[in-house]
């Protein structure tokens, strides 16, 4: 059976995620030693491949993706980072450098061993000195110096530095063991982290704003603690969509059970710092986590 597949050239797609992050077709060419005409056509001839339009047209030159430039930006970020991760290992990276890097107790368990371990395993010349702890404990450690990278997690886009960069919203979202009926009973037994806890805070206000009874049966420091007690079915919680285990269930939101919103997860990095090993992890955790 003959099949024929098309290709997505990486220097287009290197192109379309510049335009995109920056949002301007002359600063793009900057960076990348290309014409403004240059950077048009490129967009035109991936524009082409997938036969989509990826910008919309809009007032003062600003670059708004289409619901296609959407899918292909993620797509586009992702391929990015495996073939730059390829060619840093065949290339035999020789960057040596020390990084402290500050991650929050929620997504400590997700980013060692899947981000992490991996960016460590590629650059062995840097060696990463990781602290996990709640947010509100992070923050004013990063103000005292005492990181150089920060993963930070917030109520909202209210952030701690103006240095701050967005990478994501995520959902909070309701969980229990599967098949579980903790979440069946009349009054909510909920499993938190201690006080200071975005997750536990916005748990609790959101069901008392609806006055509905909960009682906390299990207060566990750590994130996989927690994801033991909740999966031996001593209660739920909430977690980040992105986090959620297979082995747990998402709770529908009910009248028992309100919607908690989202989280802004952000990247906090020293604005002095200028070290190629905290720009290459910088954007290895922005783009993962995306």
């Amino acid at each position: 059976m003959n099949v024929s597949f098309k290709n997505l050239p990486i220097d287009l797609l290197r192109t379309f995620v510049t335009v995109t992050e920056l949002n301007n077709i002359s600063r793009a060419g900057e960076m990348l030693g290309r014409s403004q005409p240059a950077i048009s056509l490129q967009i035109k001839r991936l524009e082409s491949i997938v036969n989509e339009s990826l910008f919309k047209r809009t007032q003062g030159h600003r670059f708004e993706l289409t619901a296609s430039g959407q899918v292909l930006f993620d797509y586009a970020q992702r391929i990015l980072v495996l073939n730059d991760e390829a060619m840093n290992y065949f290339a035999k990276p020789t960057i040596r450098d020390s990084i402290r890097l500050g991650i929050p107790n929620e997504f400590a368990s997700t980013l060692l061993p899947k981000i992490i371990g991996r960016f460590a395993k590629i650059y062995p010349g840097v060696r990463l000195e990781v602290t996990s702890d709640l947010s509100k404990n992070l923050a004013p450690q990063f103000l005292n110096k005492q990181f150089d990278v920060l993963l930070s997690l917030s109520d909202d886009e209210n952030l701690i530095s103006p240095h701050s960069r967005i990478i994501k919203q995520d959902k909070l979202v309701w969980v229990s063991k599967q098949d579980s009926e903790a979440h069946l009973k009349q009054t909510i037994p909920l499993v938190v982290a201690p006080e200071g806890c975005l997750y536990r805070r916005r748990m609790l206000q959101r069901l008392s704003r609806i006055n509905q009874p909960w009682s906390i049966v299990y207060t566990i420091p750590g994130l996989t603690g927690i994801q033991v007690a909740i999966a031996e079915g001593l209660g739920v919680t909430a977690l980040a969509k992105s986090t959620v285990p297979e082995s747990l269930d998402i709770i529908q939101e009910s009248e028992q059970f309100p919607d908690l919103g989202e989280v802004t997860i952000s990247l906090i990095r020293e604005v002095d710092s200028r070290s190629e090993a905290i720009d290459l992890l910088a954007e290895y955790i922005k783009t993962s986590l995306i």
